[in-house]
């Protein structure tokens, strides 16, 4: 099995806020597993640390007021392009991000309400039907 995992959950610095969401559990379940990481903000040109960013009518706007769907995009497009390279069987992403949400992400307000919906990569990759678990899901799973 390979995975594909979020960047921050194995400890890299590419949170907006210049730090990590570094998971042990998910740290120590993956030192004998093959998998890649991806920052999909990252990847699409956005600087570490930057401005929160939240979904607001389907736009990715952060709290400057500035419009940032487009580096979130084409973030989310590599990072897919990367998956597929490797063929990866199993991505894993960071619960409620504008990027990785899975089932629930902040609703734009930024005051840390959540909604239904998906960030624009796990929007992308369900439509390749690619596998996609946020942390929560994952750590559940491997319990």
């Amino acid at each position: 099995m390979k995975y594909a995992i979020s960047s921050c959950l194995m400890g890299v610095n590419c949170k907006y806020s210049g730090g990590n969401n570094g998971n042990e559990k998910l740290i120590s379940f993956m030192k004998d597993k093959n998998y890649i990481l991806v920052c999909p903000e990252v990847l699409g040109g956005l600087p570490t640390p930057r401005a929160c960013s939240e979904i607001v009518n389907d736009k990715v706007i952060n709290t400057l007021q500035e419009d940032v769907t487009a580096q979130f995009e084409k973030g989310a497009q590599l990072a897919l392009d990367q998956i597929l390279e490797n063929q990866v069987d199993l991505v894993i992403t960071q619960s409620r991000s504008p990027s990785c949400g899975k089932g629930i992400v902040y609703d734009g307000t930024f005051s840390k309400k959540l909604t239904k919906g998906n960030g624009k990569f796990v929007q992308l990759l369900l439509q390749h039907n690619i596998p996609v678990m946020d942390i929560e899901e994952f750590l559940t799973k491997i319990s």
